[in-house]
């Protein structure tokens, strides 16, 4: 299964859209075959789900993303897992195993606005772990 994961240096990002890139991994029968970064391509409405799935990706990995863009994904066939925090490799490790669980969405509606190349803090709460 291909599987990208907002990241923001080592970490998870909270704001899927506003990324600076996500991390693309190939998992199959527990082990990564395959690991990339690619940049985010901008942030436009449905432009993600869309560049994803050309890449071929069947599953986005996040902090936090609001129901339209759960419904793009949806539109391409792509599941979502919102909620999880935590370093790359760590929510790799969890996915190799087939324990990774999500919860909900990290951001209020609107939070990632100005978040990413224009900003350098999060909006939502909970984040004291790390500068993004």
């Amino acid at each position: 299964m291909r599987i990208a994961l907002s990241t923001d240096g080592n970490y998870v990002s909270a704001h899927f859209g506003r990324c600076p890139a996500f991390t693309i991994v190939d998992i199959e029968q527990g082990e990564t075959t395959n690991k990339a970064v690619v940049d985010n391509p901008g942030h436009q409405p449905g432009a993600i789900p869309q560049f994803l799935h050309q890449k071929g990706v069947e599953c986005i990995v996040c902090g936090g993303m609001g129901r339209r863009a759960t419904d793009f994904f949806a539109q391409y066939g792509i599941q979502t897992i919102i909620g999880v925090t935590g370093t790359i490799d760590d929510v790799i490790g969890k996915l190799e195993k087939g324990t990774l669980e999500g919860g909900s969405s990290l951001c209020r509606p609107g939070a990632g606005k100005g978040y990413g190349v224009e900003k350098s803090v999060c909006d939502h709460e909970g984040d004291e772990t790390h500068e993004h």
